[in-house]
């Protein structure tokens, strides 16, 4: 599937949910002094969710051009050595402005996998944070408890920096196969080849 394809289908899946599609905002942030990239899909909507604006939707959809050669996310480092890093991608997000919460998070996530882009169920696996057993038990409804792995604050706590909006989260990954390593869960692979998070 090419990534035009990709991009479509994502975005048409949301704006079926009731997201504005909003566009991509420019590469280099004109109001924010504490970028100098867009580095991630939220950096466009910072001041909704500190409360400073609000937009005409509480739902949004996105596909955010993102440079990250620095700072906090920076993948500069691993660019030549991974066949999965590199400094210019598009970001795919849904985001909610008060509007759903993890439930409807995560069933857009499963939904989005399996049946908008027919990922096989059975190479699907999960991860939470650690201490988030709201999202575990949403999960368990959806995928064989043994494919969830609990995951610490480095990999499945997402924080905008140091202060401001911050949260666990969850991840979905592909597993490519025991030709790809030998780990048997996410926990045993988080920055491996085995278990692709996407």
């Amino acid at each position: 599937m090419l990534s035009q394809e990709v991009r479509k289908k994502f975005l048409q899946y949301f704006k079926e949910k009731g997201h504005a599609v909003v566009p991509s905002s420019p590469t280099v942030p004109h109001e924010d002094p504490t970028l100098l990239f867009i580095n991630a899909g939220m950096n466009q909507f910072k001041d909704v969710f500190l409360g400073k604006t609000s937009r005409d939707y509480t739902r949004a959809a996105s596909s955010q051009k993102c440079i990250r050669v620095g700072g906090k996310h920076n993948d500069l480092d691993n660019v030549g050595h991974t066949k999965r890093h590199i400094t210019f991608f598009e970001m795919l997000g849904n985001f909610s402005f008060g509007d759903y919460f993890k439930k409807e998070a995560i069933v857009f996530a499963w939904e989005v996998a399996t049946s908008i882009f027919n990922f096989p169920e059975e190479k699907l696996f999960v991860s939470v944070y650690e201490k988030d057993d709201e999202a575990y038990e949403l999960w368990k409804e959806i995928i064989d408890e043994k494919k969830i792995s609990r995951i610490g604050e480095k990999d499945n706590f997402w924080a905008m920096g140091d202060t401001g909006p911050c949260g666990p989260c969850s991840e979905l990954f592909f597993d490519r196969g025991p030709e790809y390593g030998s780990a048997r869960a996410v926990h045993e692979d988080v920055d491996g080849e085995r278990f692709l998070e996407f």
